[in-house]
């Protein structure tokens, strides 16, 4: 990882950190604030990666995923910001899949990792703790606001565990 990347890494953490504090401050309305960031996010990583695409990765091996990732998350960001005008129920549903898709693909990396003998452990905790989040939304989905708070606390736990990534030294492969 280079110095930029643990600079944005961390400087992500911290945003994330922000976005907590404010869902702890503002409860009520903060299934809007999640929706907002969470369409935002989306749409800039589509974007990103579909210039990505056409930049550069329409001539690499396996370039159309990263087209198809693109439009993806594209697709969904627009989604999630037409979802601002819905009911909160439908909005914390689409966070509810969300986590726990990205905790199972996390929980199946890491076992990948393990499996080639890689480090795996951060990956499996940030998985099971992304699982454990949507049970626990899931639970509490009656409740608005323990659901902010519920979430607030998914939220800082993963940008606890970005910074603390930052953190770590990366393994250097040299090839003689």
């Amino acid at each position: 990882m280079t110095s930029l990347q643990r600079v944005k890494t961390i400087f992500g953490g911290l945003m994330m950190l922000l976005g907590a504090g404010l869902l702890v401050a503002y409860p009520v309305d903060g299934y809007q604030f999640i929706g907002f960031i969470l369409s935002v996010v989306l749409l800039g990583a589509g974007i990103r990666s579909l210039v990505f695409y056409f930049t550069m990765a329409r001539n690499m091996v396996g370039g159309r995923l990263i087209l198809f990732q693109g439009i993806i998350a594209l697709d969904l960001g627009m989604f999630a910001f037409t979802l601002q005008e819905v009911p909160p129920v439908y909005i914390l549903l689409y966070l509810l899949i969300a986590h726990l898709f990205s905790g199972a693909v996390d929980v199946m990396r890491a076992m990948e990792a393990r499996r080639i003998q890689s480090p795996w452990r951060l990956n499996l905790a940030y998985g099971i703790a992304n699982i454990l989040l949507a049970v626990a939304c899931f639970f509490c989905f009656h409740n608005s606001t323990l659901l902010s708070y519920v979430y607030a606390a998914g939220l800082a736990y993963s940008a606890l565990l970005r910074i603390a990534q930052a953190f770590r030294k990366t393994a250097i492969v040299y090839i003689p």
